[in-house]
């Protein structure tokens, strides 16, 4: 994927900077300001979680979105640690960080509450702990972390709270 996009780089910067040319990042005809189209991410993420619903078809689901998003990125940053276990951990702290900076700035209402379901959703059942490092500082950092994650998202102590790291501390068992 990289590769190809590097490569059409390299072929528009070699085409010359003709101000008449239009150059186009892919063989679609898109141009850059045209928008982008999630289509082709949707649809290989629904492979992965074919019982979710995403797209047009969780219109009003935003907890199903949610935590595929959340359980997507949490996965990247999982194995990314597992080759760079302290830069994993550091990661896992930005990614936490911004997902409840995120939440915070969402309005009050019903969409609120699909949200902090879809994070802990996102966390406790799409993530892959199997991903995790090996190396023990990293491992311990990213799972104070996830764990408190809840707390953060939920009041401290509410029943949600409790629950939600109940059922992380399952997974890693």
């Amino acid at each position: 994927m990289f590769r190809s996009f590097s490569n059409q780089l390299a072929a528009a910067a070699a085409a010359g900077n003709n101000a008449n040319d239009k150059k186009t990042m892919r063989e679609g005809g898109s141009q850059p300001g045209d928008g982008v189209s999630y289509g082709a991410v949707l649809s290989s993420i629904q492979k992965h979680f074919p019982e979710t619903k995403i797209g047009m078809d969780a219109l009003g689901r935003a907890d199903e979105e949610t935590a595929v998003v959340v359980g997507g990125v949490t996965n990247m940053v999982l194995e990314m640690s597992k080759w760079e276990g302290m830069a994993g951990g550091m990661a896992m702290k930005t990614w936490i960080d911004a997902l409840v900076s995120g939440y915070a700035r969402v309005d009050r209402g019903s969409h609120k509450d699909a949200i902090a379901r879809g994070i802990v959703k996102g966390i406790n059942q799409n993530a892959d702990i199997s991903l995790m490092t090996k190396e023990f500082t990293a491992k311990i950092q990213i799972i104070s972390c996830l764990k408190n994650l809840s707390s953060r998202i939920y009041s401290p102590g509410s029943e949600e709270a409790r629950h939600a790291e109940a059922t992380l501390s399952s997974k890693l068992i």
